[in-house]
């Protein structure tokens, strides 16, 4: 992943109701969400929100299908993945430690 791509990605997420939106839609995954949902989950004005999703999907960390008169929102896991595969590449001097990592958290949390 180039630089400018992740700068795009970390740009939307900087806003907490961005962020809230993201996490809510990654939650979904493959199903999806309407703005309608949306709406009803977080209590974002139409507006507002409409301005979110766009810079969600400008970045490429969601994209939208529209289904008969419904705009289905959905992660691109892809964009999602390489993300974080490029926050951790050079973690632990360029050592692949990031699974140990996942696991210990994982282990601690007790799930």
């Amino acid at each position: 992943m180039e630089n400018i791509t992740a700068v795009k990605a970390f740009l939307a997420l900087g806003q907490e109701s961005r962020l809230n939106v993201f996490r809510l839609i990654v939650q979904k995954g493959d199903v999806g969400l309407t703005p309608k949902d949306i709406i009803e989950k977080l209590g974002i004005p139409n507006a507002t929100l409409s301005f979110h999703l766009k810079e969600l999907v400008q970045a490429d960390l969601i994209g939208v299908d529209r289904v008969s008169r419904n705009l289905f929102y959905r992660p691109n896991p892809t964009i999602i993945y390489d993300l974080s595969r490029f926050l951790m590449e050079n973690c632990c001097g360029g050592e692949s430690c990031a699974p140990q990592i996942m696991i210990n958290e994982i282990s601690k949390s007790g799930r």
